[in-house]
């Protein structure tokens, strides 16, 4: 059953990973998967490219400005507070996601000696102007 997004947050969330989805595709990376779910997490995309699996979390942020980033990634929100969603990458949600990959590779027979790793895309997105902009953050050790 597919997932209802019901809050600002999710919706925003859920366009976020279809961007996120649309700009891998892009770069050659084949999408096995998305929101794979179980009570102990869930990954936001997973992909594959060149033999190697993606496990990739998507933060996504709704922002007003032209402006997405400035010199050091930093974004000026609709909140007018400055904030930086790879932050939100803390030592409970690498835990979480450690379990969860472990928990998709077992499920799906993959082999253990295949390669994999752990990327982070933020996508910056102004609904008003229906403009993104994604930042990779890749191999993220967990």
């Amino acid at each position: 059953m597919p997932k209802n997004f019901t809050s600002e947050k999710q919706k925003i969330g859920k366009i976020g990973e279809n961007i996120a989805c649309r700009f891998l595709v892009k770069r050659g990376f084949v999408v096995l998967d998305s929101n794979y779910t179980k009570k102990w997490g869930e990954i936001d995309i997973i992909t594959k490219k060149e033999g190697k699996l993606h496990f990739i979390e998507v933060k996504s942020i709704n922002c007003q400005n032209n402006q997405f980033l400035n010199s050091n990634s930093y974004v000026t929100c609709e909140t007018d507070r400055t904030y930086r969603p790879e932050e939100n990458m803390h030592p409970w949600k690498t835990k979480r996601m450690s379990r969860i990959i472990q928990t998709y590779l077992l499920s799906k027979k993959i082999n253990e000696n295949v390669e994999w790793q752990v990327d982070l895309l933020i996508v910056y997105l102004n609904l008003k102007d229906k403009k993104a902009k994604i930042k990779v953050v890749d191999n993220i050790i967990i």
